[in-house]
């Protein structure tokens, strides 16, 4: 089956919270990756052994694919520093990167069935993934 929109051999990936962690940490592990969102996603974690090794930032200069992360200035668990630290470690290695971070947008901004949702910022991050998806896929 096949979308008219789909590019053969273009992988994009995205996630949510713990989604965006994760897409953060494949797109730094896998050069088949061609674009990549990642929404609000930890970006400094504790390491657990056993269970968690790395942390994003740790592993940002190994992110090839042109790189967008949506960010809440106000999330109290991502501090803006986090997310704007990751932007100059990978600006740093010439990689394509944007962070934006939405004034007044707490964690979660993109959950309408959540008290944080901020639709502003939820129509503004979605539109700039859907082009961040087009341009580089």
């Amino acid at each position: 089956m096949s979308h008219p929109a789909a590019k053969p051999g273009r992988l994009g990936i995205t996630g949510f919270r713990r989604g965006a962690y994760y897409t953060i940490l494949y797109a730094a592990r896998s050069r088949a990756v061609n674009a990549a969102v990642a929404w609000y996603g930890q970006i400094k974690m504790p390491h657990t052994p056993g269970v968690r090794t790395v942390s994003p930032l740790e592993v940002a200069d190994k992110i090839t694919a042109p790189f967008l992360g949506l960010y809440g200035d106000a999330d109290a668990g991502i501090p803006a520093a986090d997310a704007r630290g990751m932007e100059a470690v990978m600006k740093a290695v010439n990689r394509t990167a944007e962070f934006l971070l939405y004034p007044g947008a707490l964690h979660a901004f993109y959950a309408d069935y959540r008290p944080s949702y901020h639709a502003d910022a939820a129509k503004d991050a979605w539109n700039r993934c859907l082009e961040w998806f087009k341009k580089y896929l």
